[in-house]
């Protein structure tokens, strides 16, 4: 007999004690709770973000007694006081409004204004509803978030496609001598903004470079800047430079002024200026979250590229997600990948 899905959060729960219990103990209490897609419930995940519940749906949406049970199960088993609040992406968006914030079947306090969670020591805003439908703080990154921090110290680092900066403030927390963060969309420089007020960092470490990444990397890079947004549009002058680490974080596709990104086709295209904006002995923390493109296939475009440029790679190290984001095959959808020149 099939599992209910409280059964499945259940055993998600207990499937993850001993990662909780060091996540705790690291000053982290934002995480994944369940992962339908390899739990046995794709389309449904169920993060924790401090004193948020985060229900996210895909495919069938939630009713009522669903919503504020999935609450009620982490008070018992984790014993935190978490407010429920769930968010549907599916198709059926409007099945959404009657249940919207913490709604008359959750027992929950009222969820404050402007909810804090942390992760590994630094805190961050993790409001639920903003004016993107993405979480502020990608749970499935804190491998690399980790990576970066631990080896940030006396370095400076391009955080690239930065969203709301959790790479970036890792890096400060980490000891780098200057970061920036460079993203397009206001709001999610805002946002970072915040999160740096929040953990008391700022002054001439950081910088916040609100712009299309294209023409600031290509620039970096001591490449021309091309496309139809090169004549038609301005765009911030940036004199060559190398930095000690390079952040590549893209996302799966966007079309900008400067032409598209599109990291199944054209990986190449952004991987070659931020190897050239890499210092000699420095490193790179490469992402690529498609599914369809495999492990391997994108191993062997990082190194033919970086071949093919004059700058092959001393090393380059895989790694994966933590433990709260299991995969069926062994071949999670976000790739991350550690480079050294």
């Amino acid at each position: 007999m099939p599992e209910s899905l409280e059964e499945l959060l259940v055993g998600a729960i207990e499937r993850r004690r001993a990662l909780l219990e060091r996540l705790h103990a690291e000053g982290t209490d934002c995480y994944r709770l369940f992962h339908g897609v390899a739990e046995g419930r794709p389309g449904l995940t169920i993060d924790r973000y401090g004193p948020v519940l985060l229900l996210q749906t895909w495919r069938e949406p939630l009713t009522p007694v669903e919503i504020g049970r999935f609450g009620q199960i982490v008070r018992e088993t984790c014993g935190h006081d978490v407010t429920p609040v769930w968010n549907h992406r599916g198709p059926d968006r409007g099945a959404q409004l009657p249940y919207e914030g913490a709604g008359p079947v959750i027992e929950s306090p009222e969820l404050d204004d402007a909810p804090i969670g942390a992760e590994l020591g630094l805190r961050y805003h993790v409001t639920p509803r903003h004016r993107g439908q993405d979480p502020l703080l990608f749970l499935d990154l804190r491998a690399g978030r980790r990576r970066v921090r631990d080896y940030a110290r006396g370095k400076s680092v391009l955080n690239l496609f930065a969203y709301t900066g959790g790479v970036g403030l890792c890096a400060l927390k980490g000891g780098a001598d200057e970061v920036w963060n460079v993203d397009f969309a206001r709001s999610s420089l805002a946002w970072a903004e915040k999160n740096l007020v929040l953990n008391g960092f700022g002054g001439d470490r950081v910088r916040m470079v609100r712009e299309d990444v294209v023409p600031v990397l290509r620039q970096l890079a001591g490449l021309p800047v091309k496309g139809r947004g090169a004549q038609k549009r301005s765009f911030q002058s940036f004199e060559p430079r190398r930095f000690d680490l390079v952040v590549l974080d893209p996302p799966r596709w966007a079309k900008g002024p400067f032409g598209a990104i599109d990291i199944v086709r054209d990986y190449p295209s952004l991987l070659k200026p931020a190897l050239l904006a890499t210092a000699p002995g420095g490193s790179l923390f490469l992402t690529h979250n498609a599914a369809r493109v495999g492990r391997e296939d994108w191993v062997a475009i990082l190194r033919r590229t970086a071949e093919k440029f004059g700058r092959p790679f001393a090393s380059l190290e895989l790694f994966e997600p933590e433990e709260d984001f299991p995969s069926l095959d062994g071949e999670p959808p976000l790739k991350l990948a550690w480079v050294s020149l």
